[in-house]
């Protein structure tokens, strides 16, 4: 019972920690304005792990490596955590894959999430700041089941294949890092 609530712990703190370094890479790419609310706590969040990642990984195009780094270090920490806690148990070598796995996880579980809330949005309030926010972030991701997915009656069911294909991913991950871990 113990090993389990740790984990929950480790689970949230780690997911929020390396969710938020995930979204600063997003919305450096997406050249989404830090000048907000959410930018400011993105950077507070993330800045005192991101900014030593700088001085020795450099940015790629418009791609922010030190950010996808700093988030798969977090995974490898919280894992690291996880397997001292389990005793030892398993590979230690795996321990690198593992942490991708979650942090594919963390993509999955993130972007589910951002489709929800941009679904919401259109519903109770298109016109808000949160909406446009939420469509920018998704936009590279929708638009490819966009141009798959033909418009039914006006509604755009891409969102809903979307989450379905992500959630598919997810039971994949899941089991594979289950095959991997102990």
């Amino acid at each position: 019972m113990w090993f389990q609530m740790v984990n929950m712990v480790l689970d949230v703190v780690a997911g929020l920690v390396a969710g938020t370094c995930l979204l600063r890479f997003l919305m450096q790419w997406q050249r989404i304005s830090f000048n907000q609310p959410l930018g400011n706590f993105v950077f507070a969040m993330t800045d005192w792990l991101i900014l030593p990642l700088r001085k020795v990984i450099p940015a790629w195009s418009t791609w922010d490596l030190s950010s996808l780094v700093g988030a798969w270090l977090v995974k490898v920490v919280q894992f690291l955590l996880l397997w001292l806690l389990a005793g030892g148990r398993g590979a230690l070598g795996m321990l690198p894959l593992v942490s991708l796995i979650g942090l594919a996880q963390l993509v999955v579980s993130a972007l589910s999430a951002l489709v929800l809330v941009l679904a919401v949005m259109s519903w109770v309030n298109p016109g808000s700041p949160m909406h446009a926010l939420a469509g920018r972030l998704c936009e590279p991701f929708l638009r490819p089941f966009q141009r798959l997915v033909p418009l039914i009656g006006g509604m755009d069911l891409s969102p809903i294949v979307m989450l379905l294909l992500l959630q598919m991913a997810g039971l994949l991950l899941s089991g594979l890092q289950m095959s991997l871990m102990f």
